[in-house]
């Protein structure tokens, strides 16, 4: 009988990880310098961190963790807009996973819900259009975030809500683009990064030559890698061999399920109801121009943004002072640099995003690196 597990075992073969671990080793040894390789999605940073990856690796190859996902780059005003929302009368508020755990200035949105205002996660982006046809007498707005990968999900939903005529269901959007972010990193004039792992699940939509024009301008070799051990491990080989022989190459390791071109029937559907953001303040990288999107002109009257621009807070909020999820998207410091990572800030009371999301790399470390006793007593 078919079980799950065949779906994947062989992704996790321990004999194929050493040989490419092996491979890795020797080639690394031609490399002058260090190879410091930022995975952008905190996916690929669960992989390395659980399975150990980091041990096999030589001590020339470093991996500097990227943005993360899209809860870790979430500001805190986006947040308090969400949390305003949720207050206004006969609204009721839906977003996705860990996006209502992440704090925001005067709370989470998992706080303002212990208060009484109506905020639902959804596991199902399809099931806003249930909630907004039971509830007629209400505003729906749906909260939603997501890279490349997911966008195509919320242009469906938009496209139904407007076949069925549901007028009271709004959206509120964060949708972020990843090239963009590559371009913030690099032009960081502290930056280490020389190579990167690229996202798998976005390039199934978007298609991997959204980072070609990267790869030329920053000479940096950028593999679209599957999120498995396996998957992970050659591409990091890759790499190694691109730095061995001086090349900067688009490469697609996770050719499986991923193209040049991507899904274009999906494509075709986002840039149908959405349009370049000008501006999009990330979490920890702050303003970056034309990273994100938002709702067309045409369908103004689904934009929550508009609907309260009145009542919508911009202010931008940084984070905790004693918080470094800001130096942690942008790959200068590491989770364990932070003075209160596993003692004030945990997944249980999270301080930052990078905690919170279990996509985040302060997550990745608590959960798989293990946090003593006497290293949260000590440092």
């Amino acid at each position: 009988m078919f079980e799950l597990k065949h779906l994947y075992q062989g992704f996790r073969d321990p004999k194929t990880i050493a040989s490419l671990a092996h491979d890795i080793a020797q080639t690394a040894k031609t490399v002058k310098g260090a190879i410091n390789i930022m995975e952008v999605c905190g996916g690929h940073t669960h992989t390395i961190m659980k399975y150990g990856l980091l041990d096999l690796l030589p001590d020339n190859i470093e991996f500097i963790h990227g943005p993360g996902c899209p809860v870790c780059i979430m500001p805190k005003e986006r947040i308090d807009q969400a949390s305003v929302l949720a207050q206004q009368e006969n609204v009721i508020l839906l977003t996705l996973g860990d996006m209502i755990r992440v704090p925001g200035s005067h709370g989470s949105l998992a706080s303002f819900r212990a208060k009484g205002c109506d905020i639902r996660p959804l596991y199902d982006p399809l099931d806003s259009l249930k909630i907004a046809r039971d509830n007629p007498d209400k505003t729906v707005v749906f909260f939603a975030i997501g890279f490349e990968t997911s966008t195509p999900m919320t242009a469906i939903l938009l496209q139904l809500a407007e076949q069925e005529k549901l007028d009271n269901l709004l959206f509120h959007i964060n949708h972020v683009l990843v090239p963009p972010a590559i371009d913030a990193v690099m032009q960081d004039p502290n930056t280490k990064v020389n190579a990167f792992i690229g996202p798998a699940h976005v390039s199934v939509i978007t298609g991997a030559n959204i980072y070609r024009s990267a790869v030329q301008r920053y000479g940096t070799p950028l593999v679209v890698s599957g999120f498995e051990p396996v998957d992970v491990m050659e591409s990091i080989l890759r790499i190694t061999r691109q730095k061995a022989a001086g090349q900067a190459q688009l490469d697609i390791q996770y050719s499986r399920a991923v193209s040049e071109e991507g899904n274009l029937r999906a494509q075709a559907t986002v840039n149908q109801y959405f349009a370049i953001r000008p501006q999009f303040r990330w979490r920890g990288l702050g303003p970056i121009p034309n990273s994100a999107l938002q709702l067309k002109a045409e369908y103004a009257h689904r934009d929550a943004e508009l609907r309260f621009k009145d009542c919508l807070p911009v202010k931008e909020i940084d984070d905790h002072k004693a918080c470094q999820c800001g130096d942690i998207l942008r790959g200068l410091a590491k989770p364990k640099d932070c003075k209160v990572f596993g003692r004030g800030c945990n997944p249980e009371t999270p301080l930052g995003s990078c905690m919170v999301s279990s996509e985040g790399a302060c997550n990745a470390y608590y959960r798989y690196q293990g946090v003593t006793h006497k290293e949260i007593q000590h440092g």
